[in-house]
């Protein structure tokens, strides 16, 4: 959602659960090399990959954010850190773009507890039914 947020102004609100932010952070944060080392073609600290990791970096088009996001992130999510969503957030925040952060420090990159899983359903609903050009006929959370 943020390399979407960047690259586009298609959307009217997005929705980005446990993303990444920064590829280069991303990589020297996570627990988990072999997926970014696979998808990005090798490390960051040699320049031949270091050039597809700054040409799929949604940090890099920062400045063309513009999409209102809600940005979900488990603590427990050694992959993607809390902050390639906290970065963000704070980047849409201070360009005055509505933005919102979902934090649950007791999951990991799913939402697997029962009362978790039914907040981030309405969460999301909420957040995409708030942009949309007609209001859902109920009130979430409503019985």
């Amino acid at each position: 959602m943020n390399w979407i947020n960047g690259n586009t102004k298609r959307f009217r609100a997005l929705v980005a659960h446990d993303g990444q932010f920064n590829t280069i952070s991303g990589y020297y944060s996570t627990d988990e090399l072999w997926f970014p080392e696979h998808d990005l073609g090798g490390v960051p600290f040699v320049e031949r990959s270091r050039e597809v990791y700054e040409r799929w970096n949604p940090e890099r088009l920062a400045g063309e954010f513009s999409t209102p996001t809600l940005f979900i992130h488990g603590e427990k999510d050694y992959r993607l850190t809390t902050e390639q969503s906290v970065a963000p957030w704070t980047l849409l925040r201070r360009k005055g773009i509505p933005a919102k952060l979902m934090y649950f420090a007791d999951e990991d990159h799913w939402t697997n507890k029962p009362g978790n899983s039914v907040r981030w359903c309405s969460e999301v609903l909420r957040w995409i039914s708030s942009f949309a050009e007609t209001q859902l006929p109920y009130e979430l959370g409503a019985e």
